[in-house]
């Protein structure tokens, strides 16, 4: 395509905003109401799913070795924990170690615990990461039948409701997310079919003097492409500045438990990308739709 070409086919674009004025503002409007709720259920989303790698990468297995192990039986109980599928790493904690840990968890209070040093009743005690964290019941199982360990510990019961609960989650908030940007879609094609409807004797002759169907639908297309991303503006700077509060807000709150929320720089640059590209393709699609279906040249 020529570059003077081109060039005309945006000043169409742009110049059939213009003259449906009320149109392109609804259209737009509806556009920047549904990337709104995309933006805000996005948000929601990442976070949640951030939120949840954090948990996931501290889910462990661990392993108590029996009182009565020798050394030589640890060692071979190492070696077996170590060759299990789906193991990413194994850490030796002695029971020395993890009384150690008992006395700091406790602070001042844990000071008490000091006097089990000399006869410490606690086991020592192999730490198992899993490099699936969705495979850790199955490795635990597996290692409830090994020698020499009395007991295996990793939150039965818990992480299962934890997976479970972010999987619906993502799930659901996807087909939202999908559902919305359809109803954007349609909102979209249903000005362009207007617009078209409008400007149906200007096509006529564009077509009788020689113009290519191609040459026709270009402005259109562009026009989707432009209901789009202007119809991305509001959205990304409302939806940025409120989790830019909500962030300043909370950070401090939570930097040292598991609930840190996604860093605004470059999560900010991300979000703003995805919001104007998918703004872009649901005015491109919704153009497509209308000018597929019904430009009858």
């Amino acid at each position: 395509m020529k570059l003077n070409t081109l060039r005309r086919h945006f000043r169409e674009s742009l110049k059939s905003l213009g003259r449906n004025g009320w149109m392109t503002f609804a259209s737009i409007s509806a556009v920047t109401v549904t990337l709104l709720l995309v933006g805000v259920f996005l948000v929601i989303m990442l976070n949640i799913q951030h939120i949840t790698k954090q948990i996931e990468r501290d889910v462990e297995i661990r392993v108590h070795v029996d009182l009565s192990a020798t050394d030589a039986d640890k060692d071979a109980l190492r070696a077996k924990l170590e060759a299990l599928s789906g193991v990413e790493k194994v850490a030796y904690s002695s029971k020395d170690e993890e009384l150690q840990k008992l006395i700091e968890s406790f602070g001042e209070d844990g000071q008490s615990f000091r006097l089990f040093e000399q006869d410490n009743p606690l086991s020592d005690v192999f730490i198992v990461k899993a490099e699936n964290p969705l495979d850790t019941e199955k490795i635990a199982k597996q290692i409830e039948t090994l020698p020499s360990v009395s007991k295996v510990k990793y939150g039965k019961g818990q992480i299962e409701k934890l997976f479970a609960a972010t999987t619906t989650i993502r799930n659901v908030g996807l087909a939202l997310i999908v559902g919305l940007l359809f109803t954007a879609m349609f909102l979209i094609s249903n000005t362009i079919k207007i617009t078209i409807f409008a400007r149906r004797r200007e096509i006529e002759i564009m077509r009788l003097v020689g113009a290519t169907n191609g040459f026709i639908r270009w402005p259109f297309f562009l026009e989707g492409l432009w209901l789009g991303v202007f119809g991305a503006v509001v959205p990304i700077v409302i939806v940025l500045s409120a989790y830019s509060y909500v962030f300043d807000l909370l950070y401090p709150k939570l930097k040292d438990t598991f609930f840190q929320l996604l860093p605004f720089y470059p999560f900010a640059w991300q979000l703003a990308a995805v919001l104007v590209l998918l703004g872009a393709c649901i005015g491109i699609w919704g153009s497509m739709m209308s000018v597929r279906r019904f430009l009858k040249v």
